[in-house]
């Protein structure tokens, strides 16, 4: 009996630790600095220049409904704003579209209909996922990591519970 609960023990600190290591940090970057700063106003190379991403990490691009477009596209297309053969349209229509940044390199963006022509670009340079700096300049950006807090929370729960279960 008492080995079934060492087994036991031993099956749900493994489970524990899995769980927590798929829990890693990745942040939500708005892109331009707000919820609805996707427009040719803004200077997407500053912006970019201040924030630092990191694979994992979540682009949001916030418009309005039907005004501006979202592609991914290649250096060469980034440069010239040809909005042909891009990689990807990631628009969704609502003004609310969200890409994770899968892979440590540059990613290229434009905005169709010519807005690309007015400024409406962005690059963004993607880092492997490094352990944190330990200064951290206060960003208007939230962590995605802040709306899995209740996840984790939920997951840490029922994990006390089972193994209330498990050695009663």
């Amino acid at each position: 009996m008492e080995a079934l609960n060492l087994r036991a023990m031993a099956l749900m600190v493994i489970i524990m630790v899995t769980m927590m290591g798929n829990m890693a940090k990745s942040e939500q970057h708005n892109v331009g600095g707000s919820k609805t700063s996707w427009d040719p106003k803004i200077n997407f190379t500053q912006w970019a220049s201040h924030e630092q991403f990191h694979v994992g990490d979540w682009l949001y691009f916030g418009y309005g409904e039907k005004q501006y477009s979202v592609l991914e596209v290649n250096n060469a297309s980034y440069v010239s704003c040809n909005e042909t053969g891009f990689i990807k349209n990631i628009t969704g229509g609502a003004g609310r579209d969200v890409f994770e940044l899968k892979e440590a390199k540059t990613y290229y963006f434009i905005s169709g209909g010519g807005f690309c022509y007015q400024g409406l670009k962005v690059a963004i340079n993607v880092a492997e996922n490094l352990a944190p700096s330990p200064q951290h300049s206060p960003k208007q950006s939230h962590s995605a990591s802040d709306y899995c807090l209740i996840n984790q929370t939920l997951v840490v729960l029922i994990l006390v519970l089972i193994w209330g279960i498990l050695f009663k």
